[in-house]
This record gives C-alpha cells, sequence and structure tokens, in this order.
C-alpha cells in the first residue's frame, strides 16, 4: 500500500500548506490539486482518498484541535509546529472520523507516526505517537477495555488513599509495640 502512504503523506502537505498560509477555507481546493499533480501524478486512483483526508480533516478542525488540546495540554495548538500539527489533525481523522475497516485504527496512528518522522523534528514521531495513543486508549480498541483518563486518575487516588491508611494503620501498630515495650521494660525494672 505505497500509494496509500504517499496519498497521506500529500493530504498531509495539503494540510501543512493550508494552515500555513492562513487557512482560508477558499483555497483548500486548489492547495489539494497542486500538490496532487506536483507529488502524486499517477495516483489517479488514490486523488478521491486524499481529498476526502484533507476535506474532512478541515470540517473537522474544530473538534480535531480540541481533541489535541486536551490530549497535550502541554502545548497549545499554536505552540505545536506546522508539521505536527498537520500530521496530528491527519492522523485524527482518520483515527476518529475514518472508515475503520478501510483504515484500521494502528494503521492511522502507524501512519502518523511514519510521517511525523519523515517530515517533522526529532522528537515528532514520539510526540505523535503520545497524542494519538492517548486519544485511541480514550476512545477504546473494541474488543478491548482501557480504563478512560478519569478512570485512571480516580484508580490512583485510591490507591494513594489505601497507602495512607496502610502508612496510618503501621503507625498506630509502631504506636502500640512501642507502649507494650515500655510497659514490659517498666515491669522488668521492678
Amino acid at each position: 500500500m505505497a500509494s496509500r502512504h504517499l496519498a497521506r503523506s500529500i493530504a498531509m502537505q495539503s494540510l501543512f500548506e493550508w494552515d500555513f498560509n492562513g487557512k482560508d477555507p477558499q483555497s483548500i481546493a486548489a492547495v489539494i490539486d497542486r500538490n496532487k499533480k506536483e507529488f502524486g501524478p499517477g495516483l489517479d486512483e488514490e486523488y478521491e482518498f486524499i481529498d476526502r483526508l484533507v476535506i474532512g480533516a478541515v470540517k473537522n478542525l474544530e473538534k480535531i484541535d480540541a481533541i489535541i488540546e486536551k490530549a497535550a495540554p502541554a502545548w497549545p495548538i499554536a505552540q505545536i509546529t506546522a508539521v505536527d500539527r498537520a500530521v496530528l489533525r491527519l492522523g485524527l481523522y482518520e483515527l476518529l472520523f475514518g472508515t475503520r475497516d478501510e483504515v484500521p485504527p494502528k494503521v492511522a496512528i502507524n501512519e502518523a507516526i511514519e510521517l511525523a518522522k519523515a517530515f517533522g523534528g526529532e522528537s515528532s514521531g514520539k510526540f505523535v505517537n503520545g497524542v494519538l495513543g492517548t486519544v485511541y486508549r480514550e476512545i477504546g480498541e473494541p474488543g478491548k477495555e482501557y480504563p478512560t483518563r478519569e478512570e485512571l486518575e480516580k484508580q490512583r487516588e485510591e490507591e494513594r488513599e489505601k497507602e495512607q491508611e496502610q502508612t496510618q494503620e503501621q503507625g498506630e501498630i509502631e504506636t502500640e509495640t512501642d507502649t507494650t515495650k515500655k510497659r514490659t521494660d517498666k515491669k522488668s525494672k521492678k
């Protein structure tokens, strides 16, 4: 499926260019067409796929960006590099709005990671993997149960409370032992 990988690359480049040039909704079709002609001659069978990815990501941009901000709260959208933004938007579109029969979630994630490694910075692959992995765990894999972020936090809080109770109980036991020892010491001195 090398042609699909190239198609995603063209889609990502189109999203990057559109974002870089101010996100003008009127210009997206021209950007896609120019990139298909320049980077994908002979990929006619994938042109519809490219259009669907880019147009779908643009139509769902607000939802996708909100998800990115939630999954990577330390990185506001404006601070994420333009390449990483384009890769994340494309990957999240495929992951959340794409057809799972056509592109399984793990394939969408792996393809996005490969694009990030090819076009992004040194840590782009890890960053994209972290964000998409977080979202994937949140939505869950069919047939597998992953706890949500809230469930994980609740579980950690319960574990902390249990540890505190055990520490407190251990302290009470030690206090009782010390008291008993002091009594024994007093009796043995008499």
